[in-house]
């Protein structure tokens, strides 16, 4: 049977703001062509990249209506020309640029990589960008066994899985958190240190051979101490502050690439890397969802579930 359109709810919003300015509209989810699939949407996860854009807060600028979403997981329901590898009703999950929240998602092929037996959905949503933004920065820097690093906001969505890779390389972490996500942190092979002030000598009492590299999630506090105890600005990278700034690195995800999400995945199936839902939301309560995202403080992901 060829697939045809068929509506689909999405979440987009059409001006700049808070989360109040996200609707759901009705739109028609075109059949799969050429390379894509077709993908009943099952979860999604939030990323703080998408609020800040929302909130005019981003140098990425996209025009007005903006479809909201990258990460997702769900069943494929459909797929166009050109697609062997994939089959209707494979599990996957993947990441597009935008318009994930949505009943239905169309996707090429090639951003997508199937779900293990035994990983949950909701948790295999939070893989596509974050996982392979902590996979990309921590490739980055070219560490070995023994190195040590300093992970900031090391109980959120990309630092509690970059720290998490890293232990399994053999790396020692240092990981700065909230209190409350210190018992986790050991719990997963990290170092735990309070944020805040202070910040730089703590750091230097648990590592006074020196540290080899930093990956801030977190802002300029974390730049701010990695330079002033020494931290090559070459060794600092940053996803969440102005690197021109500080003249450190700005790597996050390049190019979905689904050998590395299928690595992921299978670290998640094994054990080796626990990815903790930090709550969850049904789609039509994309507001609340994003709201406790920005509240922060977090420990992992916050993940939209379909309704």
């Amino acid at each position: 049977m060829t697939a045809s359109s068929i509506a689909s709810r999405v979440v987009r919003y059409h001006e700049f703001g808070g989360p109040e300015v996200l609707r759901i509209d009705q739109l028609d989810a075109p059949p799969p062509g050429e390379g894509e699939v077709r993908v009943r949407f099952a979860a999604g996860g939030l990323n703080p990249v998408d609020w800040k854009i929302r909130s005019g807060r981003s140098r990425i600028q996209l025009p007005l209506p903006v479809a909201v979403g990258r990460e997702f997981s769900g069943v494929i329901e459909a797929v166009g020309p050109g697609v062997d590898d994939l089959a209707v009703g494979d599990a996957v999950f993947g990441s597009i640029p935008q318009g994930a929240f949505a009943d239905w998602v169309l996707a090429p092929a090639s951003v997508v990589a199937r779900v293990p037996e035994g990983v949950p959905l909701e948790v295999a949503a939070g893989l596509a960008l974050a996982g392979q933004t902590a996979w990309d920065a921590l490739e980055s820097q070219g560490l070995d066994a023994g190195d040590l690093i300093v992970v900031s906001a090391a109980a959120g969505g990309v630092g509690g899985m970059l720290g998490q890779l890293a232990v399994a390389r053999g790396i020692r972490v240092i990981g700065t958190a909230g209190a409350g996500n210190h018992e986790w942190l050991r719990s997963r092979g990290i170092e735990p240190v309070l944020y805040g002030e202070g910040l730089r000598e703590r750091l230097a009492s648990l590592a006074p051979e020196g540290i080899t590299a930093v990956f801030d999630q977190f802002g300029p506090e974390t730049i701010e101490a990695a330079l002033a105890l020494g931290v090559p600005p070459e060794r600092i990278n940053t996803i969440a502050a102005d690197a021109s700034a500080y003249g450190v690195r700005n790597v996050g995800r390049g190019a979905v690439h689904p050998p590395t999400l299928d690595a992921l995945a299978a670290l998640v199936a094994d054990g080796t890397l626990d990815v903790p839902i930090a709550a969850t939301y049904p789609l039509s309560e994309v507001r609340a969802a994003f709201a406790f995202l920005e509240a922060g403080h977090l420990r992992g992901k916050v993940v939209v579930t379909a309704d």
